[in-house]
C-alpha cells in the first residue's frame, strides 16, 4: 500500500474525534435556539377595537397611508396590499334582533405576542421589538415569503410588481411615531373612539368591564387575548367573531412555542442519532481499520531491496 493512500485513510482516532465534536455541536446550538422570543406580554402596547362603535368611515385607513408616505392617500383601500397597512371591511350580518345590519372590521397586522412570522423568518427581517409591534426590516429580506405562509391570519402582503426588490408590506403600529411618544395614526385619527391605545393589560381590563357592565351588548370574548398565545390587536363585538370573519379555530397557544418544544429535543435526537452512526461505523469499518494497521506494520518490517543499478 503506498504512502499516499495510508494518507486518505481516516483513522479510527480522527473519525470519533469529528463525530465527537459534531454531536457536541447540536447541543451547544439548543442552549442558545435562534428561534426564541421573548413572550412576556407585560408593559407591551395595545390596541383596543370596539367594533359597536366604527363607522366605516376609513379615517384610520387614509391616516395611516399619510403617515407611513404610502401611495394613493386619498384611495381609501379596500384590502391590505402593498400600498394599504389597514383597510375596514364591511360585512353584511344579522344581529341577535333578526335584523340585517352592516359591521365595520378594521384589519391590519395583529402584532402577535410570540409572532409565528418572527419565527418563521430565516433572515430576521420580521423582527418583535418587545414592546408589542412588529417590525419588518426590508433590508434584511429574502423575498422567501415565509413569514405569509407562517401567519395564522394571512397578513403580510408580498410586491409582486417589485421584482428587483422584494418587499413585505405590513402595519407596523407605527413604531416611530410611539418612539415619538405619540399614538399610530389611526388612532390618532379615529372620531368615533372605536380605537384605544394604551397599554395592553390595562387594555383588557377596561374590555372585560365593558362586557360586564353591558351584558347584552357585547359578545363575552375580547379576540386576541389569549389566540395563537395572544396579540396586540384587541376586539371587542356584538356580533359573533366568526360572523365577522375572525379565524375562531386558533389555538390558544402560539405556534412558535409547539416549534420550540420539538426544536429543543432536535439536538439530543441527532446526537443520539450521531453516537449511534459512530457505533455503527466503527464497527463496520473494523475490519480495514485492522487491515489498514496490519498492512503498516508489514510495511515497516520487509527488508530494503538493492536497486537495479546497485551491485550484487
Amino acid at each position: 500500500m503506498s504512502a499516499s493512500n495510508r494518507k486518505s485513510k481516516l483513522s479510527r482516532r480522527d473519525f470519533l474525534k469529528i463525530a465527537a465534536a459534531t454531536t457536541a455541536g447540536f447541543l451547544a446550538g439548543s442552549a442558545n435556539p435562534v428561534y426564541a422570543s421573548d413572550t412576556s406580554a407585560e408593559g407591551t402596547w395595545g390596541m383596543l377595537i370596539d367594533l359597536t362603535r366604527c363607522t366605516g368611515c376609513n379615517s384610520c385607513a387614509l391616516a395611516c397611508k399619510e403617515s407611513n408616505d404610502l401611495p394613493q392617500a386619498d384611495v381609501v383601500p379596500e384590502s391590505l396590499d402593498s400600498d394599504a397597512f389597514t383597510f375596514v371591511e364591511a360585512r353584511q350580518v344579522v344581529t341577535a334582533n333578526g335584523e340585517p345590519e352592516t359591521r365595520y372590521v378594521k384589519r391590519q397586522c395583529m402584532h402577535c405576542l410570540n409572532a409565528a412570522c418572527v419565527s418563521a423568518c430565516p433572515a430576521a427581517a420580521m423582527h418583535s421589538s418587545g414592546e408589542g409591534p412588529v417590525i419588518y426590516r426590508p433590508n434584511r429580506c429574502l423575498g422567501c415569503r415565509y413569514c405569509q405562509v407562517a401567519c395564522p391570519f394571512e397578513v403580510p402582503r408580498f410586491d409582486w410588481d417589485n421584482g428587483v426588490n422584494p418587499v413585505i408590506s405590513k402595519c407596523w403600529l407605527c413604531y416611530d411615531r410611539l418612539q415619538a411618544g405619540q399614538k399610530p395614526a389611526c388612532a390618532e385619527a379615529c372620531p368615533t373612539g372605536t380605537l384605544r391605545f394604551g397599554q395592553r393589560e390595562e387594555l383588557l381590563t377596561q374590555a372585560h368591564a365593558q362586557i360586564a357592565s353591558n351584558p347584552g351588548r357585547y359578545v363575552d370574548h375580547v379576540f386576541g387575548e389569549s389566540e395563537v398565545g395572544g396579540t396586540s390587536m384587541l376586539y371587542i363585538s356584538d356580533v359573533p367573531f366568526d360572523r365577522l370573519g375572525f379565524p375562531t379555530s386558533l389555538p390558544q397557544t402560539a405556534p412558535p412555542e409547539e416549534t420550540e418544544k420539538i426544536m429543543s429535543k432536535l439536538p439530543f435526537v441527532i446526537g443520539g442519532m450521531a453516537a449511534v452512526m459512530t457505533g455503527t461505523a466503527v464497527y463496520t469499518h473494523r475490519g480495514s481499520i485492522k487491515s489498514t494497521e496490519s498492512d503498516r506494520t508489514a510495511e515497516q518490517s520487509e527488508p530494503s531491496h538493492p536497486t537495479d543499478n546497485q551491485e550484487e
